[in-house]
């Protein structure tokens, strides 16, 4: 889907810095039918450094995720910090194929970046969410209640435990060395 919102128009800019932002929420997830996300609050700066041959975009973001923690499955909202740079070039014809450089066609006015801050907020997500008040030891559920009852009471030493088939090789070393 093309976000007409992320276009940045850079022919009619002078020479410098240019900031646009932008505010992320659910909406923008689910136009690329992407639900791990139950609420989103991102707020996306990018500086466009123009220069005579090419450009440099800088994107950061900052925001929060609301996402259901992996071992219980509460609700919680995961900050979200993230950074990309991206060389803005000209050639014969349009290559996105390279993650920090995007070659637009000779003549381009405008280039869009909706791909390139889904991709950079996503992968800002940690594989493993773990809901915040686990680790505090606050968070009442019903879910921890089932694990810590469920929990192995008895830890077995198992550096003293040896298999007895072992002491006849012993006893082989110990002769070895007499």
């Amino acid at each position: 889907m093309r976000h007409k919102e992320f276009e940045i128009p850079f022919s009619g800019l002078k020479l410098g810095k240019h900031q646009f932002d932008f505010q992320i929420d659910n909406a923008f997830f689910d136009s690329y039918q992407y639900d791990e996300f139950n609420e989103a609050d991102i707020k996306v700066t990018a500086i466009l450094h123009k220069m005579n041959t090419m450009m440099e975009l800088e994107l950061k973001a900052e925001g929060w995720v609301n996402v259901a923690c992996d071992l219980t499955s509460e609700p919680f909202n995961q900050p979200l910090e993230s950074e990309l740079e991206l060389v803005v070039k000209f050639g014969e014809e349009f290559n996105d194929e390279d993650d920090e450089i995007l070659v637009l066609p000779l003549g381009s006015h405008q280039f869009n970046i909706a791909q390139y801050i889904y991709e950079m907020l996503v992968l800002a997500v940690p594989t493993k969410r773990v809901h915040p008040g686990i680790a505090e030891g606050t968070l009442d559920s019903e879910i921890l209640k089932k694990l810590e009852e469920l929990r192995p009471k008895e830890i077995k030493n198992e550096e003293n435990e040896i298999d007895p088939r072992w002491d006849a090789l012993k006893s082989l070393l110990i002769d070895k060395k007499q």
